[in-house]
């Protein structure tokens, strides 16, 4: 019967029809043992004549997940910079995923995926702090990466710089420990569900899950540049599917650019927008179908996946007798009751549901740069019109400009819709992935000062002329935000001049010097924040509260 153990069974067998054959067979060994020899025979070969999921594992992998919901109330929500915007209740709770590959005795990678805007340093050194104390040199700084969905519907104020947290009026403690709290718990989770297995991987095109929200900037790319794509945005989505060498596929993380601000900057529920949702939608899909089986409509209520208990599962109305009967044999004579060795344990063991990991799916955020989820276009709210194509303006106002999602006008369908689209696509490349990740582990990791790099820049005719980079500055088309979010008072995208009333309140912060004026042109300075070293004091101030 130990072979039943290594095998995955694939969907077209009921489970329930393979338990309840478990189960007769040991009932006929009771009363005829040859016929039970016979009838054990013939289960195995049924089992092998399916088809199976069989992966030579080359790595050790594990999975884990854990709850960052943070603070539901009276908190600024982190994404659009908007002080009105204040959390007040939950639209659903948000989640960090891990995932963790290694050599069996080599080098391993943990890579975090949160339910959040963006990570922070701030976050990450106490992450790994308390990897440290738990595991010593094994998890640092070197080999953890943690990563945002970019949602803008999450809690804000566990950043360590003055400009992310100015909107939540400071830092913010439930924020930061929530995040701690749950990135380190999901490291852990996937820690202990380490075994050995392989790692496939696969992409795919959507077309209607993001759109180009800045179109008149992009064609001012050369000609040569954009002839190299199809697109004015990327489609590409990019899948890792990990495969348990005992338990089969165990989880997927995948990556897609597209914004989270389907939900819009006046919403006031915590929510993971559209890839927050599609992660759920996938892990219900894979708990409700199991391996193997392909997205149907059948399967879905409204084109989302049925909601399926994972606390609750299905009873049969002989649960308990067969509970007693498979408890009724015992270990052989003069053998311990091991997990191997006993029958009993061994019949329950065959689909051991409560052994198994916990799937896990993770839709991270790639190149979103300009890519919105709101595909239907920008339209003016008082008028109804196309907003002004270069500028996103309507009647000269930015504020009333705002990108359509394909729900419109329900934003909490926009979210479903857009992250439906992606969980479709994941589960086609989950389903169709064969190609196999080799190779040896390895990472790369570096803090590198982007105010001070020297660039060449290569001259026509030959040769090269040496330029520098320089301190970080914000522009006056920064402050007109974007279609998913606009800004407010009289800014807008595009603008290269600037007036004369915002650099005098710029200039009573930290006027920009000529060098640094020459550097970011044609960019008008709105904020000159890489040179305000006046902040620093609030920052490390900032900084402390977190340690």
């Amino acid at each position: 019967m130990a072979i039943i153990n290594e095998l995955i069974i694939d969907s077209s067998i009921p489970l329930v029809s393979v338990k309840m054959e478990l189960f007769s067979a040991f009932d006929l060994y009771r009363r005829r043992p040859f016929w039970f020899l016979i009838s054990l025979v013939f289960l195995l070969l049924t089992l092998l004549k399916s088809r199976v999921v069989l992966s030579d594992p080359n790595y050790l992998i594990g999975l884990g997940s854990y709850d960052i919901t943070g603070p539901a109330a009276d908190v600024n929500m982190m994404g659009y910079a908007n002080t009105d915007q204040i959390a007040s209740g939950v639209h659903f709770r948000l989640r960090a995923r891990a995932f963790i590959a290694a050599e069996p005795k080599g080098n391993r990678v943990v890579f975090v995926n949160l339910d959040a805007c963006m990570a922070s340093q701030l976050v990450t050194a106490r992450v790994i702090e308390r990897l440290k104390a738990r595991y010593g040199d094994l998890y640092t700084e070197k080999n953890v990466a943690i990563s945002g969905i970019h949602s803008h519907a999450g809690p804000g104020g566990y950043l360590q710089y003055v400009v992310y947290i100015v909107t939540s009026l400071g830092f913010v403690r439930q924020s930061f420990d929530a995040l701690v709290d749950g990135i380190e718990k999901c490291i852990i989770q996937a820690h202990e569900n380490l075994h050995p297995g392989s790692i496939f991987v696969n992409k795919g095109e959507i077309l209607d899950a993001g759109a180009n929200r800045s179109p008149s900037a992009y064609l001012n790319n050369p000609d040569e540049e954009r002839s190299k794509y199809k697109y004015d945005f990327d489609t590409e989505m990019t899948l890792l599917k990990f495969v348990d060498t005992e338990w089969g596929p165990v989880g997927s993380f995948n990556w897609f650019a597209t914004h989270g601000t389907s939900m819009s900057r006046t919403n006031s529920l915590i929510s993971g927008d559209n890839k927050g949702a599609a992660a759920r939608f996938m892990e219900d899909w894979f708990q409700q179908n199991g391996i193997g089986n392909s997205y149907s409509d059948e399967s879905v209520v409204g084109g989302t996946p049925r909601r399926v208990s994972n606390i609750i599962p299905d009873r049969h109305d002989n649960h308990h007798e067969l509970l007693e009967l498979a408890a009724s044999f015992q270990s052989p004579s003069g053998q311990p009751a091991t997990k191997i060795l006993s029958i009993a344990k061994r019949v329950r063991s065959a689909l051991r549901q409560a052994d198994k990991p916990g799937f896990v799916s993770a839709f991270c955020q790639s190149n979103c740069g300009d890519v919105s989820p709101n595909v239907l276009g920008t339209f003016c709210i008082d008028t109804g019109l196309p907003c002004d194509f270069n500028h996103s303006t309507c009647g000269g106002k930015n504020e009333l400009c705002y990108g359509r999602g394909p729900g419109y006008p329900d934003e909490f369908e926009s979210t479903r819709i857009i992250g439906e689209r992606q969980f479709r696509k994941a589960v086609d490349l989950f389903n169709t992935a064969s190609e196999k990740i080799n190779g040896k582990i390895d990472h790369r990791h570096s803090f590198v000062d982007f105010s001070q790099l020297e660039v060449a820049l290569p001259k026509q005719g030959g040769g090269s002329d040496l330029v520098k980079t320089c301190p970080a500055a914000m522009g006056f088309a920064f402050a007109a935000g974007t279609t998913d979010g606009p800004g407010a008072f009289d800014f807008k995208q595009g603008d290269n001049e600037g007036n004369a009333f915002w650099k005098l309140v710029r200039n009573f912060l930290k006027t920009p010097g000529k060098e640094q004026v020459d550097c970011q042109h044609p960019k008008p300075i709105l904020l000159d924040t890489g040179e305000m070293k006046k902040l620093q004091y609030f920052q490390s101030k900032f900084s402390a509260l977190g340690s």
